[in-house]
């Protein structure tokens, strides 16, 4: 991976890590999912008018991929719900990556240089190693965030290809946002009422256009990158995000840290060193 790559993947790793904290802080985390999902779809649409829409081949990707964002949301915040966020996110963030590598081969017939997979090997390692430090947690949350990692492998996959073919990286992903947030709010209003989640917006927009602005721009990274290099090694690099998340934690919500974090983000920083010497 060339250097450009690398640090703009880790930009994207530092806002995803910045748009999970905001919904960590939310006091109804369903609703604040569901507003920087439609924060992202806010940001995207002045951009649309100024790009070339997708080839007609992406626009299934498209879809399939709302669905996939549409349960990923769902399943951050039920098991967050469910389950402490120091064992539920490392497990979400760390186990993705692993399935990518172990099945990328005959998914997308892409081939890891021996550096390469060391290094993704590794960032996964230190990831999964803050699971550790958990001191609350389910078998019911351990289960969410299993299965969240296939749907986040799923959709890697099917933005991975469908940027690849849609001609237009920044353009797909923009396109891409605007259909989550209709599922995700249809949902909501469903299940909470028109009412309730209109009190929500009217008094938390601003932390969904902020989260959302951040979660766009961090997922267009990310996907720019996987036309420039193998999608097992980009979507291992971009889960350092738990290392920022750890800075955050520390620097910013004055959050006492285990030894394990800080364990965990040695290994994640030797895991990127590796990249990049591979």
């Amino acid at each position: 991976m060339s250097l450009d790559v690398i640090l703009l993947v880790l930009f994207g790793a530092f806002l995803h890590a910045t748009w999970n904290a905001i919904i960590k802080a939310g006091t109804n985390k369903s609703l604040d999912a569901a507003l920087v999902s439609a924060g992202g779809a806010v940001a995207a649409m002045p951009f649309l008018a100024f790009l070339p829409l997708p080839q007609p081949a992406a626009w299934p990707f498209i879809g399939a991929s709302a669905i996939l964002q549409f349960a990923y949301f769902q399943l951050v915040a039920a098991a967050y719900r469910a389950g402490d966020i120091g064992l539920v996110y490392p497990l979400m963030r760390g186990c993705a990556p692993l399935l990518i590598t172990a099945t990328s081969g005959f998914v997308l017939n892409e081939s890891l240089s021996g550096g390469a997979l060391i290094g993704t090997m590794t960032i996964c390692a230190g990831i999964l190693t803050l699971a550790f430090e958990a001191r609350h947690g389910s078998r019911h949350a351990i289960m969410l965030a299993l299965v969240n990692a296939c749907v986040i492998a799923s959709y890697t996959y099917v933005d991975g290809i469908g940027a690849r073919i849609s001609g237009n990286a920044i353009s797909y992903t923009l396109w891409m946002a605007l259909l989550p947030p209709v599922l995700l709010f249809a949902w909501a209003i469903g299940r909470h009422g028109l009412f309730t989640v209109a009190v929500h917006v009217r008094y938390n927009w601003w932390r969904g256009l902020l989260g959302g602005s951040g979660s766009i721009a961090s997922y267009g990274f990310a996907l720019w990158a996987m036309t420039k290099a193998p999608v097992a090694t980009v979507a291992a690099l971009r889960e350092t995000s738990i290392l920022f998340a750890l800075i955050i934690s520390v620097v910013v919500l004055k959050e006492k840290a285990s030894v394990w974090r800080y364990i965990a983000g040695a290994v994640i920083a030797l895991g990127g060193l590796i990249l990049k010497l591979g």
